[in-house]
């Protein structure tokens, strides 16, 4: 099949796409669809698949930065919505469609005295891209609720549903973010939450916080949900990442780089670089896959501060992980951040790993 101006005329043509990100950055794309049933999206890349035009998928748009000269092909924004509770023994399984906002959903789970991903409250973003990235925070990861995963395979066009150990999932990864990077479109995601849980307080701000405000005593475990929820919230908002119009450090992706997990070699190589500089101890923690330290920690003590700015972007002042668009451009966001990671490397022998989704 040739493109034809009539199928074309379809999807609308050179769409500014910054729009539709939080960070505010990016051309236009050369095509976009917005679909809203399984159907419509089998249609359009099933017709772009014809054309030999790339096809990039949106969703909520708060982990992707597109190029300043805009995107050749098609972007496919994912708006899927639907929510279902099913009853499993002592366990309710929240059933959601990839379109649906991930906020709303983890807020649904405290209203309905559901734990799980309380901790995960304030995340920007869709559901469908939880299980990309295996979104994590204060202490969970949405791969230990995660039942299954339905997804469109783009080649074949079928709808095949992955269990949680098919997906593979890693630190702030999965098979969707590296082996099968681009080839599935997430339709569904099936959450195992447990009713009347007690909330997750393994991490030590949150639990230092919850503690200092005396937001866990004496009350119900719905209660300390509800607790949890909102000191996540507020935590999230000192960093400037929960999205704030009204904060100017909120125009990001959120953590623009991943906590560096080193195995035991690679980290004894760290400390000894540690003495050269004479820098004391690393924050550092055992983690399944090896020893993390905190990229934050690396970007500050490689010679970046808060608040710093390279023309029209910067470094967030409440969080050193976020990189900021005040009136910028791509080009200009990418150049600090490889500034970043080139110093990261020379003074710690540490390469950074970029959390947000670059497009070419």
């Amino acid at each position: 099949m040739r493109v034809t101006p009539d199928k074309l005329a379809e999807f609308r043509a050179e769409m500014p796409l910054a729009e539709f990100t939080t960070i505010h950055l990016g051309g236009s794309a050369q095509y976009f669809i917005v679909c809203r049933t399984v159907d419509e999206i089998i249609s359009a890349v099933s017709f772009f698949q014809t054309t030999g035009f790339p096809v990039f998928i949106l969703g909520g748009g708060s982990n992707v930065v597109f190029p300043d000269h805009g995107v050749r092909g098609l972007v496919l924004k994912v708006e899927l919505k639907g929510i279902r509770l099913d009853e499993q023994g002592d366990c309710t399984v929240l059933v959601a469609n990839a379109g649906e906002s991930w906020d709303d959903l983890v807020k649904l789970s405290v209203e309905k005295n559901l734990a799980g991903i309380e901790c995960l409250s304030g995340i920007p973003g869709s559901a469908g891209a939880t299980p990309i990235q295996n979104v994590g925070a204060y202490g969970q990861e949405v791969k230990d609720t995660i039942i299954s995963v339905k997804a469109l395979d783009r080649k074949s066009l079928d709808i095949i549903e992955f269990s949680a150990a098919e997906c593979r999932f890693g630190y702030r990864r999965s098979r969707f973010k590296l082996d099968d990077r681009n080839r599935f479109v997430i339709l569904e995601i099936s959450y195992r939450l447990i009713r009347s849980g007690e909330p997750a307080l393994k991490y030590a701000e949150l639990r230092d916080y919850m503690e200092s405000k005396k937001l866990h005593q004496g009350i119900s475990v719905g209660d300390k949900l509800g607790a949890v929820r909102e000191a996540v919230l507020e935590l999230r908002r000192k960093k400037s990442m929960v999205i704030d119009p009204s904060d100017p450090n909120s125009r990001s992706v959120g953590s623009f780089f991943v906590n560096p997990v080193l195995a035991d070699g690679k980290y004894g190589d760290f400390l000894e670089r540690l003495k050269r500089y004479g820098l004391g101890p690393a924050p550092s923690y055992k983690s399944e896959e090896g020893i993390k330290v905190p990229a934050a920690w690396l970007v500050e003590n490689a010679g970046f501060r808060k608040g710093q700015r390279r023309g029209g972007v910067g470094i967030s002042t409440n969080h050193a992980l976020a990189l900021v668009n005040y009136s910028g451009t791509t080009k200009e966001l990418l150049t600090l951040a490889s500034e970043i990671e080139d110093a990261v490397g020379d003074k710690f022998g540490i390469k950074l790993e970029r959390e947000a989704v670059i497009i070419e």
